[in-house]
């Protein structure tokens, strides 16, 4: 039996400023856009931290202190772009085993930045692969996340 893949999850938006501004706030300032309700914290979201180079960590500190792993950096490459390894299950706990990787570029369009996301390796969710890939994909996903990073710009 041959199973399909889903595809990546795809989004982009553009922002009003050069791609050092808008990758600095993406990485440095990811705490101050990242919505709370996208918390994995008990306690709610308190910071979010990206660790500014390859190897560094990514997880966020609930309002208790308690860090919860998100994953690793494997690309820092400021200002044009960042990979980031989601190790998230799809209860959104912490998988030590679970590899996804999300990529961001920043590219300069005329006076702004275009930041492009891609949410790709979701077969790696195994069955939970397609519910998955959709949750990342709804308005509530990465459209989210990127439209309060917009704002935030």
């Amino acid at each position: 039996m041959t199973t399909i893949a889903p595809a990546p999850v795809v989004k982009s938006v553009t922002v009003p400023c050069p791609p050092d501004r808008a990758f600095r706030l993406f990485t440095e300032g990811m705490g101050t856009w990242w919505l709370p309700s996208h918390s994995v914290a008990k306690s709610g979201q308190d910071k979010v931290v990206v660790e500014p180079a390859s190897g560094g960590a990514w997880y966020e500190i609930g309002k208790e202190g308690v860090r919860c792993e998100w994953g690793r950096v494997l690309v820092w490459e400021p200002p044009g772009r960042l990979v980031l390894d989601w190790q998230l299950s799809a209860a959104f706990a912490f998988d030590p085993n679970l590899h996804t990787e999300v990529e961001v570029t920043f590219t300069p369009v005329g006076t702004g930045t275009r930041v492009r996301l891609e949410h790709r390796k979701l077969e790696n969710y195994g069955a939970a692969a397609g519910q998955v890939a959709q949750v990342f994909d709804s308005e509530n996903g990465w459209s989210a996340l990127l439209g309060a990073f917009a704002q935030a710009v």
